[in-house]
């Protein structure tokens, strides 16, 4: 009887030990760590540094593109590229809202897209995924367009 006892709490030990579910992290911790890689991500597009662009995608990264999708880290570089050709970019982006599964495994952030004068042309929408290491990559993007609507009570 004592041996089935110690083998039914060796048992339990086990099972306890095998629990796949993660701890909760600091959610403002990682909301924040989240928001300040999506601010790198966009300045990596106002100071014209591909590399840092290219090193916050994914190697399995999904970018919806122009009506199609774009798939793969390399995919993704060869179509952006170009807008990392002239001096001045040609759009910019910041995060609004950023939220962080319990996880901590992955995150969502969403903001306006600005053209250069700084009006609002669009909004993003990205997903990211925190790696081994700790950092995050983007997994997913995409956007929307922003339809501009005539002031009231003017002509159209």
């Amino acid at each position: 009887m004592r041996s089935s006892r110690i083998a039914l709490a060796g048992l339990a030990l086990l099972l306890a030990a095998c629990d796949s579910t993660p701890p909760e992290a600091d959610d403002a911790a990682l909301r924040d760590s989240v928001e300040q890689t999506e601010l790198s991500f966009a300045r990596s597009m106002a100071e014209r540094d591909f590399a840092a662009f290219e090193a916050l995608l994914s190697d399995e990264a999904v970018f919806v593109h122009d009506g199609g999708v774009l798939r793969g880290k390399s995919a993704i570089a060869a179509v952006w590229k170009p807008y990392f050709a002239s001096p001045q970019a040609p759009f910019s982006w910041k995060p609004e809202h950023v939220a962080v599964l319990a996880s901590g495994t992955l995150a969502q952030s969403s903001g306006p897209v600005l053209n250069p004068q700084g009006q609002v042309i669009g909004r993003f929408h990205s997903i990211w995924r925190r790696e081994k290491s700790g950092s995050w990559r983007i997994v997913f993007d995409d956007g929307d367009a922003v339809t501009l609507c005539a002031p009231a009570g003017a002509a159209l």
